[in-house]
């Protein structure tokens, strides 16, 4: 089995559909509502593992983690050193909080129950205001069956929610595998999901740009999140999408809530 097809059945997609989007102006932007970015949050498209108590191990074992990531990491603050080695960024034309630049060969290791701290599936980058790719931190990956207890013995659930993409509806004719590819139906001018032209002058640039996601009921954090709406919208319904994940952001100090927070920090400037 190729790469590109254990991903599909695994690797990790962290992105938010944009809700209905109205001109190019909007799609800029942390604060746009139509970006693509994380929205860690309950609900029919994210299951939370629940915390646990915690013990001096636990703080002992994530404090491990982030003093690896930051001297694994520290080469990749230059983007185009990740590029360099391989790794690919998941939508890079499409607006997002938070881009995702996957190594293939560690995210399926990670699906296959290979877990190595130093060797992360995907880095996490935020873009500044000068359009350049800033570094925040990493994602690890775990496959979609595993237990509480074996996702607890990688990172300790007392200090983090591993998390898991559920519900998710997708417009017929549209695979993860073409998600996975960063094929989103754009090229196509009848994909459920984009916006009518006659709606807005910019709709079919919109259209063009983020195809099935333009209209914000399809996707990882679409309006849609049941079988018959989905069916009914000429899409079909996905349970869960790949496996569980977790984020990690080991460089605003050492406050355990901030690098296994569900919530995307400031990037340091150190």
């Amino acid at each position: 089995m190729n790469q590109l097809a254990i991903l599909t059945a695994a690797l990790a997609l962290s992105i938010s559909a944009p809700a209905f989007a109205h001109d190019l102006g909007d799609l800029e932007g942390d604060n746009s509502p139509n970006s693509m970015g994380i929205r860690m949050c309950t609900g029919p498209h994210m299951t939370v593992t629940q915390s646990r108590p915690q013990t001096p191990q636990d703080v002992e074992r994530a404090h491990d983690v982030i003093d690896t990531l930051r001297r694994a990491l520290a080469k990749y603050r230059d983007s185009r050193v990740a590029l360099a080695e391989g790794y690919q960024i998941f939508l890079p034309t499409v607006p997002q909080e938070v881009y995702h630049f996957t190594d293939y060969s560690a995210a399926q290791q990670e699906y296959m129950g290979h877990f190595d701290p130093r060797f992360p599936g995907s880095l996490l980058y935020v873009k500044n205001s000068a359009g350049d790719y800033v570094l925040i931190g990493a994602m690890y990956s775990a496959p979609a069956d595993a237990t509480p207890d074996e996702l607890d013995a990688l990172i300790p659930l007392s200090v983090a929610h591993w998390h898991a993409h559920t519900n998710i509806c997708l417009p017929n004719g549209i695979t993860l595998n073409d998600v996975l590819r960063g094929d989103v139906g754009a090229s196509r001018i009848d994909e459920p999901g984009m916006l009518p032209v006659s709606s807005s002058a910019a709709a079919p640039a919109i259209n063009q740009q983020l195809g099935f996601l333009a209209d914000g009921r399809f996707g990882f954090t679409g309006k849609i999140s049941d079988a018959s709406t989905c069916e009914a919208a000429g899409g079909h319904l996905l349970k869960q999408a790949f496996g569980w994940m977790v984020h990690v952001y080991p460089f605003n100090g050492d406050d355990l809530k901030v690098a296994f927070g569900m919530s995307v920090p400031k990037a340091s400037t150190n």
